[in-house]
């Protein structure tokens, strides 16, 4: 039997980082077997085999045929790689950069919940994951059965064109076009350069609930992880996604609703981008940004910032002020939009910190306050919003007598199951009275091993745990106390894939 704890686990991702060699080798597969239909694009020899067993293997067999490989040496690294690569290869963008496309946008949030989660249990997001992928799959099929291409090496630019030609097919939206480009930049420039290429464009429009600038985020960060030898077609299935346009008009000549704050923070970004590294940490003006958040519309909340850097706010406080915004949104109507206004938020968070162009930066902080207001619209669509804030959790007085003598963290998720506005409030209380906020991480995280159903349980708790520890102390327990509206509660069903994952893997 594998040992599946810390020193397997970390023996395996140090074998796949190449810190100790290459750990055992896969099973023999024939030529018949790795044979792809014509036309389709296919990846080096040193991963394909991987993918194809993925992809072939039947959903019902697929995980304890991949826990047989990895207690054969199968390393972690290789099956983060594989999983990736076959989301990109079988699973189409398209209508929307969402629903079964989730089999790819989920993987890296299913590494960090790998990584930082306990010993006994760092394999079992990675292998739902793999289950994911097998629904996706199937979906995909049904839907036409759609299979990423083969490069037409003939429509390649020359490399010292491709960021010039990348730049134009974005900004006219060909698809076409933007496919050979990218594969031409990939090839000949480095990942940080296509990096700063596609983030000045993957949070220019509000469709799809923010999952294009996830999707940047979140590829760039697994090819950290997996490296980028297998960066081609994970930038072409990703500007094929920021493309998506949902069969609407071309937005590069037409007047299209999602489009409108984009351009209009482009032209504010410049006269942004020089505070941006300038100012004091401002509490009163992070409440106020929240305040304001609660009803402004997107172009209000964009100058809204304008007029707090140029009086000398520190970026810092306005990211606290547009984290807790998200957070509140959850707060007042929990559910699909407002846990993609924080999954947003974090994406756009990373993409700022990671881009090394100032105007780039200015530009998502400007989206990322714009976007707010639309997904409150969003929620507003679906339903009344509740008229809760979450600058005054535990302002009541009328607090339930429960929740004000907890003392442990399964006290505080077990209300969860009877009121999650009481859940939040105990939270705050219990973190206000130095209740530690790891051991909240941890068991938020173990509920979501266990009890974790889709790709939004992944995704929303591993952004809301990382966010956390980004916000001033002022803001962070308020923000972490708002995420009890959506993280799994102790009294959600536990999901029968656990004990498949823990009887395949010993």
């Amino acid at each position: 039997m594998m040992d599946f704890k810390r020193r397997g686990f970390l023996a395996a991702t140090a074998a796949g980082l190449g810190l100790d060699g290459v750990l055992g080798s896969l099973n023999p597969l024939s030529a018949d077997e790795i044979r792809l239909g014509d036309g389709s694009v296919r990846f080096t020899a040193d991963i394909d085999p991987l993918v194809r067993f993925l992809e072939d293997t039947p959903r019902e067999r697929v995980i304890e045929e991949t826990a047989r490989r990895v207690k054969a040496g199968l390393s972690y690294r290789e099956l983060l790689a594989a999983l990736l690569l076959a989301g990109v290869r079988n699973v189409q963008p398209r209508p929307s950069v969402g629903f079964k496309f989730h089999a790819v946008l989920v993987v890296n949030s299913a590494h960090l919940a790998s990584v930082s989660g306990v010993d006994e249990e760092r394999w079992l997001p990675i292998f739902w994951a793999i289950d994911n992928f097998k629904s996706s799959q199937a979906r995909d099929v049904k839907e036409g059965n759609w299979t990423m291409a083969a490069v037409d090496e003939s429509r390649l630019p020359a490399g010292h064109l491709a960021e010039k030609q990348l730049r134009r097919a974005l900004d006219e939206w060909d698809e076409s076009a933007a496919d050979a480009a990218v594969i031409a930049m990939v090839r000949n420039a480095g990942g940080n350069r296509v990096y700063e290429t596609l983030a000045k464009y993957a949070a220019r429009d509000f469709r799809s609930i923010g999952h294009k600038v996830i999707y940047l985020s979140n590829a760039f960060r697994t090819l950290q992880t997996i490296g980028w030898e297998y960066a081609e077609p994970v930038m072409r299935s990703l500007v094929y996604a920021m493309l998506n346009h949902n069969g609407e008009p071309n937005p590069a000549q037409s007047d299209l609703s999602a489009d409108r704050s984009g351009r209009a923070n482009r032209k504010l970004a410049s006269e942004l981008a020089p505070r941006l590294q300038a100012g004091k940490i401002d509490e009163s003006a992070t409440r106020d940004l929240v305040r304001a958040l609660h009803s402004a519309s997107p172009d209000e909340s964009s100058s809204m910032i304008i007029e707090m850097m140029q009086r000398g706010v520190a970026v810092q406080s306005i990211w606290d002020g547009l984290f807790c915004s998200a957070g509140e949104l959850l707060m007042r109507q929990p559910g699909i939009v407002a846990l993609h206004s924080v999954t947003t938020t974090n994406a756009i968070r990373h993409a700022f910190n990671k881009s090394g162009d100032q105007e780039t930066r200015a530009f998502l902080l400007l989206q990322n306050a714009s976007f707010l207001p639309m997904f409150r619209k969003a929620a507003q669509d679906r339903g009344k919003l509740a008229d809760r804030r979450i600058d005054e959790l535990a302002g009541s007085e009328l607090v339930n007598a429960e929740s004000k003598s907890l003392s442990t963290v399964p006290e505080v998720f077990q209300l969860m199951g009877k009121s999650r506005s009481e859940a939040s409030e105990g939270l705050y209380r219990f973190l206000s009275a130095g209740g530690d906020a790891q051991s909240v991480v941890d068991h938020a995280r173990r509920l979501v091993f266990l009890k974790g159903n889709d790709s939004h349980d992944y995704k929303f708790s591993s952004a809301a745990l990382e966010d956390y520890r980004g916000l001033t102390p002022q803001w962070r327990n308020r923000f972490l106390a708002a995420s009890m509206f959506q993280l799994n509660s102790p009294t959600d069903r536990t999901r029968p894939l656990v004990k498949r994952i823990h009887d395949a893997i010993g």
